[in-house]
């Protein structure tokens, strides 16, 4: 098992027990205690476990990791901050993806007084906050739904998502780095996110400063697949440069603020 995978199977374990040992983990991976050791530390360093004497514990990131709704509570008004701003590049008549996750589905609440809107998207949220406005068409994408984040995932979906074009998607990551470019805790949910990204003529990726140059378990595109940046704070002036550099935007506010 390569490292990456293993350290997600060891999140898992965390979020059912909330503790483990080197031990265990040695015995169930058939690796080594330094391997296993090396693993905790990385995992510790990204906040998403606390090391102990002999193994470690859960921390409250790994619980939102395997949750929807335990993610959605999270950073609330720097999610609202970013999906106010983001609404206002958002048209009449646009065609649009709308990625899932817990900051894509407070987008919703902005764009409800659009007309003629195309919404392309794979989150039941989205969709069930959205089916009442007759001024908005919506776009599901089907696939294999995963109860827990209430989306749908797997190679139907992608399929698809290759089948559309969006003037503009609306993307999520768990991560984003110009050496290293956008990752993500899950691969399915990565797939989905560069699907929708590579049929728009504009990528907008929403992603709160804790993120930024911050890299997560999968990579799954160049930071070039995107053209705007939004996040709900100024990064310092030599960083929001190095993005121009490479040809994307950060946007910290609305026109009018």
């Amino acid at each position: 098992m390569v490292q990456e995978s293993r350290k997600k199977e060891i999140l898992k374990i965390l979020d059912e027990h909330e503790s483990l040992s080197v031990q265990e983990l040695e015995y169930r991976f058939k690796v080594s205690q330094m391997t296993i050791r090396r693993d905790l530390t990385d995992l510790e360093t990204q906040g998403y476990l606390i090391r102990k004497y002999g193994g470690a514990v859960k921390s409250e990131a790994v619980d939102s990791l395997f949750s929807f709704n335990k993610r959605l509570e999270e950073n609330g008004r720097q999610k609202e901050k970013i999906c106010r701003i983001a609404s206002s590049f958002i048209e009449d008549d646009d065609v649009i993806f709308i990625d899932c996750g817990t900051t894509l589905f407070r987008l919703s609440h902005y764009i409800q007084n659009k007309t003629r809107l195309r919404v392309i998207t794979n989150s039941l949220p989205v969709v069930s906050e959205l089916i009442n406005y007759s001024n908005i068409n919506i776009t599901f994408i089907g696939g294999d739904v995963v109860g827990d984040r209430k989306a749908s995932y797997g190679d139907t979906a992608e399929r698809l998502i290759g089948e559309y074009h969006a003037d503009k998607a609306f993307i999520g990551a768990d991560g984003v780095s110009l050496s290293k470019g956008l990752s993500s805790y899950d691969e399915k949910e990565a797939r989905i996110t560069r699907k929708m990204a590579e049929n728009a003529d504009k990528v907008f990726l929403l992603c709160d400063s804790s993120k930024i140059e911050k890299n997560s378990f999968y990579r799954f595109a160049p930071v070039s697949l995107i053209n705007v940046l939004i996040t709900e704070r100024k990064i310092s002036g030599e960083e929001t440069s190095r993005y121009r550099d490479n040809d994307i935007s950060i946007i910290t506010k609305t026109e009018e603020e």
